[in-house]
């Protein structure tokens, strides 16, 4: 039988790339070099803590989300990125329990993957930044190679029930150290993650690296990374150039705190950043903004989380404002 010169089909004719399960599970490999550094860097709470916290997320799904969404790799994505924005010392019970909400307050109540409006795992960060802000604002120091095994705080603390005492020193981050004590931590210290902080504060230049391998896989717009670090860049450069002594430099905004990990995996998220190139470089430049204002001028340390979830209630009225106009279309008339 001859093979027709042309067939035929129903549209559509065109098919994406990749699917949602590839990108998702893609993101998920990519997270887990950034995992492991936490691990080397804080023993085995990290991992706890970040296991709970995916946990948290994966069960809400599995109860409440529709049959077979486990599989897109979308809750696990949230739960590792939620654990990564934790203290390796927080209680697990706080750690699920966040993953919980970021699942089903800020997935799910939208109406699933694809619908809602803010970052799921930022939304779970912030519920337990204002329900348990000492939990979450308590940074253990670094394992050794002597006492790597040992837990770095009360993870196994049982639920509402008052921590145990530590024997062990609690250490301030580096945005901490700056803003409060006006004291500076070397550059090389945050490129390489040798610092205390969150989990996903570790090794700005990893972050990079794994973040670059979804840039070159066109998982992620590049456009919003490079904004913020551009807006973060040129707005500390001027403001170190006109007081010094009183505000860091660019490259300690850029390696400190969130910063790194925030903008290559949560201001990227493909549903709550805006769909056009220009509403991506005024995204991107809005979350730089807020960061540097909240970090000099605010009264938390770090503002790389409420500047990206600020910017994600804004993304609708970017996607209408910066639609490229239809060549041979004219503007519709009002009735008159």
């Amino acid at each position: 039988m001859r093979t027709p010169s042309l067939l035929i089909t129903a549209s559509p004719h065109l098919g994406a790339g990749a699917s949602t399960p590839e990108i998702m599970w893609n993101v998920v490999v990519s997270l887990a070099p950034l995992v492991a550094a936490a691990a080397y860097f804080f023993g085995p709470s990290a991992v706890l803590v970040v296991a709970a916290a995916t946990a948290g997320a994966l069960v809400t799904e599995r109860v409440f989300g529709r049959r077979g969404t486990l599989g897109d790799g979308s809750a696990a994505i949230t739960g590792i990125l939620l654990g990564l924005t934790l203290p390796a010392g927080l209680p697990l019970w706080m750690a699920f329990v966040g993953g919980a909400f970021g699942i089903g307050i800020g997935k799910l109540l939208f109406g699933g993957l694809g619908q809602n409006v803010f970052n799921p795992a930022l939304l779970g960060r912030a519920f337990l930044q204002a329900s348990f802000p000492v939990a979450m604002t308590t940074f253990p120091p670094l394992a050794g190679a002597a006492d790597w095994w040992r837990l770095r705080g009360d993870n196994f603390a049982w639920p509402f029930a008052s921590p145990r005492a530590l024997d062990a020193v609690t250490s301030a981050s580096p945005l901490g150290r700056m803003k409060f004590e006006q004291a500076g931590t070397p550059l090389s210290d945050l490129v390489l993650g040798t610092t205390s902080g969150s989990l996903g504060e570790t090794s700005g230049l990893l972050i990079l690296l794994c973040g670059g391998y979804l840039a070159l896989r066109n998982y992620l717009n590049w456009r919003i990374p490079a904004s913020i670090f551009a807006t973060v860049a040129v707005l500390a450069a001027g403001l170190h150039a006109f007081a010094p002594a009183r505000h860091p430099g660019a490259l300690f905004m850029l390696f400190s705190g969130g910063l790194m990990l925030g903008a290559m995996y949560m201001a990227t998220d493909l549903v709550t950043s805006p769909v056009t190139n220009l509403g991506c470089w005024i995204f991107g430049a809005g979350v730089g903004l807020l960061v540097v204002v909240i970090r000099l001028w605010g009264g938390l340390a770090e503002g790389v989380m409420y500047s990206i979830l600020i910017m994600n209630a804004l993304v609708p009225y970017l996607n209408r404002w910066t639609q490229p106009r239809l060549f041979g279309s004219t503007p519709a008339r009002p009735a008159t």
